[in-house]
């Protein structure tokens, strides 16, 4: 499913209950996070419904590297010719996107009705076949990255150890991964909150990696799951805090 301009000239394209984004800059495009292997049939459609080829994609950069955002990043990487970007740290699970530290088992989550009806679609779009990428050109903390939109890296830790938000400050909006969400997977819960302990590194800083993003200021946030916030990430913030962990 394609929502244009989610934001100023950032298309929201999600896939299995995963959000991932195409920033225009002009006729270039930053591919933000990549889905399920499935959405590389939604990458190529995106392309056309918006008038763009695949030859206008430049850079894929990756918030985390969680199997459910590496869907179509090795093909975009062999097929197109683009680098993947990623934080220095997250390159351990951009290489292996099934094997990454989390606080909890995923078997209790199973009581939850969404739970199942989420992992089932994700299983359909090729979750359990994602590949992980070699290559990667690194990030830090604080850049401000030379590919089609120019966003500013926010360091937000804790759902993995080197998960990054992007701040457009031009456009008002953050593409905040999966620092916070507005769909839990595990839960089927909605609203602002940090994901379940059964993907998350560490609970305790995920929350306080919040501070980070209310800092921003942006009025739109754009999450890996569920749909956009626009009534301030500040806002968001603090109902995430609120939430705490699950």
């Amino acid at each position: 499913m394609l929502q244009r301009n989610a934001a100023e000239n950032i298309h929201r394209v999600e896939d299995a209950y995963t959000n991932w984004y195409l920033v225009a800059d002009g006729r270039d495009l930053t591919v933000v996070d990549t889905g399920h292997p499935a959405s590389w049939k939604s990458l190529h459609g995106a392309l056309r419904d918006l008038g763009h080829s695949p030859a206008d994609v430049r850079a894929v950069v990756l918030t985390h590297g969680h199997f459910d955002h590496m869907g179509f990043a090795k093909l975009a990487q062999s097929e197109l010719g683009v680098a993947v970007h990623a934080h220095t740290r997250e390159l351990p699970v951009v290489r292996r996107p099934w094997h990454y530290d989390h606080e909890n088992s995923r078997l209790p989550y199973a009581r939850y009705p969404g739970f199942l009806k989420i992992f089932t679609a994700m299983s359909v779009a090729g979750a359990l076949a994602v590949k992980g990428v070699e290559r990667v050109e690194p990030y830090e903390d604080g850049a401000t990255l030379d590919v089609p939109g120019r966003p500013q890296v926010v360091f937000t830790p804790g759902h993995t150890h080197g998960h990054c938000s992007l701040h457009f400050p031009d456009r008002g909006a953050v593409i905040a991964g999966d620092a916070f969400v507005t769909l839990n997977p595990y839960t089927g819960h909605r609203g602002p909150q940090i994901v379940a302990g059964a993907a998350t590194a560490d609970s305790a800083t995920a929350l306080r990696s919040l501070d980070a993003l209310a800092m921003t200021g942006a009025q739109t946030a754009l999450t890996g799951h569920g749909p956009p916030w626009t009534d301030g990430v500040e806002r968001a913030c603090d109902l995430a805090r609120a939430a705490g962990p699950s």
